[in-house]
């Protein structure tokens, strides 16, 4: 092998190890964009998950205060028909003071804004966690089409180191710019695209 054969083959392995040294570079940024939005998506899994338990657990609550509520009507309209068939003038009274205590109760159950746990206040709260739910879930899908776009660019950056075809890099960064769209779009716009 002549001097200058040696020479162009040490130039093209020096070029070729500057672009493996970019193509390792993208690889770093890909996996630490992979990290950001695999914790991303791992937190809105979580929060999705513990606001649907929130809602079922509200929900299940408001029906034991419809279920309450109904047996207190019910036994109050029992009563108040009972009261025609009453002689005695002091049970009249003890059971009109107790029908109306029925019927206070059961206005409880309906709305008591005081305690947060009257069958109106229930369902908005339950309403709410149920909207939460859906917004951290919306969040948890971009989070997850940007960590595929974010791994599908880290085998292709590798390929690139294995074949030399520069495409592979494009194409990898092409979908880290995707993968960090959807991330942002994740984080400040979940319900602007609709996934699933």
């Amino acid at each position: 092998m002549s001097a200058h054969e040696s020479m162009e083959h040490a130039e093209h392995a020096e070029h070729a190890s500057g672009e493996n040294k970019k193509i390792a570079l993208l690889i770093a940024i890909l996996a630490l964009c992979l990290a950001l939005s695999e914790t991303f998506g791992k937190g809105a899994q979580t929060e999705s998950i513990s606001k649907n338990v929130e809602s079922s657990n509200l929900w299940a609550f408001f029906q034991a205060k419809s279920i309450r509520r109904t047996v207190v009507q019910a036994t109050s309209d029992q009563a108040r028909l009972s009261l025609g068939l009453m002689g005695d003038d002091a049970a009249k009274v003890a059971l009109t003071k107790q029908i109306e205590e029925w019927k206070k109760t059961a206005d409880r159950y309906r709305s008591e804004p005081e305690t947060g746990e009257g069958q109106d206040q229930l369902a908005a709260r339950a309403k709410h966690a149920e909207e939460e739910r859906d917004l951290a879930m919306a969040r948890y899908h971009h989070f997850e089409v940007a960590s595929a776009a974010f791994q599908i660019g880290i085998v292709l950056a590798s390929a690139t180191i294995i074949t030399g075809m520069i495409v592979l890099a494009w194409v990898s960064g092409l979908l880290a710019v995707a993968g960090i769209g959807f991330t942002l779009i994740g984080l400040f716009a979940p319900h602007a695209v609709h996934l699933m």
